[in-house]
């Protein structure tokens, strides 16, 4: 098989040639077959008239001088029809008359037979007309026809070559802009000078997909940048302590045991940064929540409350729980995303005030988790990129070591595989981030 496929413009203009030859075929056939039975209609009727001048001719030579009159009077007539041939014959097969000038064998003729009533009886007679010519004529016509036909049709695909590769001509101009487009050209566009209506929804199509693509691609890059930049800063501290303890031969074991436990807790935030990807990774691919029985929402809070106890108490915080609903969710992830909403929470509110955990019905009638605590606003434009991977609205409040911006981001990712989403409001010293996760189980 060609792996090359077939061209259309070829296709196109054999396919129109082909027509064009059939329609020409036909007219020309119609018009062959129109001739012909306008040819034979003609031959009938100058036959048909030699022959009814020819019978009363032959009938009243006969009745007014006997065969010998007749035969005279249809030898003289012989100028008269030429191109003709007759015979009459007496009924018992005898030869009456016969024109002297026999008509070449060669030739074509058409025949029309008749009967005789002679004094002597019945006599039987057949009149031939020499239609050499008209066939010759019916020939010629013929092969003027076919290669009429034949012309036509190489003219059609030649013509039809020429029309199809000019309005195909659109798509070669695509095919030259989207070779264009590369990783470093991404912002280019498909376009036509001329809208086409068969060729826009496809080129609008194509140029969404790009627009997906290029964000997609942008969101690579800096999801490349910013893995880099997290990595490096652990990988540097690593290296840096081994470094100075490879280079003090007489370093004591306590001074050791220093430097293992910071190499420790480097590698301890490299292993969460990777079990985020690959978190962020299988939610990305489309991974879903496994469900377990309805459960109180409120309960599960209750869990990671404690389960942070230490840090709150540590920042002089408390947490007020309001609200609860009964709802199926992977509790595991629900607690997960809970728990990366309050540790946010602690990090920015104000020593010594109280977070508050909203739980209630968003307008979808989902259940909504809200964490809300005291605290500088977040800025308009930041709010928007909150739950985007390694987006930190303040560099300088994290923590520079189990913190690595990807908390929020798999807080959005458990709200898609809940067929959720995630809500952020900040103003007037309070901000609100929070999640909402399919609805509330019937009573």
């Amino acid at each position: 098989m060609n792996s090359a496929g077939y061209s259309l413009a070829t296709r196109l203009s054999m396919q129109l040639a082909l027509q064009t030859a059939l329609g020409l075929g036909m007219l020309c056939a119609g018009i062959f077959a129109a001739t012909h039975w306008s040819f034979a209609d003609k031959q009938r009727a100058h036959l048909a008239t030699k022959l009814a001048a020819t019978i009363d001719a032959a009938v009243s030579a006969e009745r007014a001088g006997g065969l010998a009159e007749m035969r005279r009077h249809l030898q003289a007539a012989v100028p008269r029809r030429a191109g003709t041939y007759l015979e009459l014959h007496a009924a018992n097969g005898e030869l009456l008359y016969r024109d002297p000038e026999v008509l070449q064998s060669s030739s074509k003729v058409q025949r029309m037979g008749f009967s005789l009533s002679l004094s002597a009886g019945e006599a039987q007679g057949v009149l031939a007309l020499d239609i050499t010519e008209d066939s010759r004529m019916l020939v010629r016509l013929a092969l003027i026809l076919v290669a009429a036909t034949m012309l036509g049709g190489i003219s059609a695909g030649i013509a039809s070559a020429w029309r199809v590769r000019r309005t195909l001509q659109p798509l070669r101009t695509l095919a030259d802009q989207t070779r264009a487009i590369c990783p470093g050209r991404m912002d280019q566009r498909l376009s036509l000078a001329e809208p086409i209506a068969e060729l826009q929804p496809w080129i609008d199509q194509f140029n969404a997909m790009l627009r997906r693509l290029e964000s997609a691609y942008v969101q690579l890059e800096a999801f490349n940048a910013d893995v880099a930049h997290e990595l490096r800063t652990p990988l540097a501290a690593l290296i840096g302590h081994t470094e100075v303890a490879l280079s003090r031969e007489d370093r004591a074991a306590e001074a050791l045991r220093e430097t293992l436990t910071a190499n420790l807790e480097e590698l301890q935030r490299l292993a969460a940064l990777v079990s985020d990807m690959l978190f962020l990774s299988r939610a990305d691919r489309g991974a879903t929540a496994r469900r377990s029985a309805p459960a109180s929402l409120a309960d599960l809070v209750r869990q990671v409350v404690e389960f942070h106890e230490a840090a709150l108490s540590e920042a002089q915080l408390r947490v007020d729980i309001e609200g609860d609903a009964n709802v199926a969710v992977d509790q595991a992830l629900f607690k997960r995303a809970v728990s990366n909403l309050l540790g946010n929470a602690t990090r920015y509110a104000v020593k010594g005030s109280a977070i508050a955990v909203h739980i209630g019905l968003d307008v979808g009638r989902r259940a909504e988790i809200l964490v809300e605590n005291a605290g500088p606003d977040v800025d308009a434009l930041s709010v928007p990129r909150l739950f985007d991977r390694f987006f930190r609205t303040d560099e300088s409040r994290t923590d520079g070591h189990l913190h690595h911006g990807l908390g929020l981001a798999i807080v959005a990712a458990i709200a898609r595989m809940h067929s959720g989403h995630t809500v952020a409001v900040s103003g007037g010293g309070r901000t609100r981030i929070g999640f909402a996760v399919g609805e509330p189980a019937k009573p």
